[in-house]
């Protein structure tokens, strides 16, 4: 996989917009309503995560201190570095999610002509795919991984600022969807059964997650 990723991200993105979190929420949905091939929805679900754990946060500094949540502070602590981090790869990956979608637009255009040209499309094909499955999938793992601290913070955070948890659930459940989508209209396309069927099952287990999302949700609307 590495050997994947190294050849992908030597394919810079041609153009001068900046990268993902560095530029204005208008510049990027100006982008985004473009023809351009990137930004796209996998640069969507990564933005709605790193929103997601934004939400968090703040939630989290408004809990900090006060003498009715003392008993959660230390584990609110270690979430919110969880948190930051969190956020912090959503955005590498949405840059990731353009540098793994550019090649793959490359080799679609590929020449098929004669054999040969043919089985260098194939091969070039595989390895574009398994990328740019890979990429969503991190996120989507990323999103999983965090829903267990999410719910606690529904559960002890503040109630002042509880919609708030309810409103990064929900975003945390679109960026696990779409990266879901994004996985498999990759996988559904490789020629590698073994690694298509390990994505595909990755991908459903990770999915399981989001019940928890949406317990979260229903005891956010319960606290209100």
């Amino acid at each position: 996989m590495d050997k994947n990723r190294d050849l992908t991200k030597k394919e810079s993105i041609s153009g001068e917009r900046p990268s993902p979190g560095k530029e204005t929420i208008a510049e990027f949905l100006e982008a985004l309503s473009s023809k351009n091939p990137v930004p796209s929805g996998g640069g969507v679900t990564a933005i709605s995560a790193s929103l997601a754990f934004s939400l968090a946060l703040m939630v989290g500094n408004l809990t900090l201190g006060k003498k009715k949540y003392a008993h959660y502070e230390d584990r609110l602590k270690i979430r919110m570095q969880e948190w930051e981090e969190g956020r912090t790869v959503a955005l590498r990956l949405a840059k990731e999610d353009e540098e793994a979608f550019m090649p793959l637009a490359k080799a679609y255009a590929l020449p098929k002509e004669t054999e040969e040209e043919k089985e260098i499309y194939r091969e070039r094909m595989e390895e574009c795919l398994d990328y740019a499955s890979y990429v969503p999938l991190q996120l989507l793992k990323l999103c999983a991984e965090t829903a267990k601290s999410l719910k606690e913070l529904a559960e002890e955070g503040s109630k002042l600022a509880i919609s708030d948890v309810g409103i990064a659930a929900g975003l945390f459940l679109t960026a696990m969807r779409g990266s879901a989508l994004n996985v498999k209209i990759n996988t559904n396309l490789m020629q590698n059964e073994e690694r298509k069927k390990e994505r595909e099952e990755a991908v459903e287990e990770a999915l399981k997650q989001c019940e928890l999302l949406e317990q979260t949700v229903r005891e956010v609307e319960k606290r209100i």
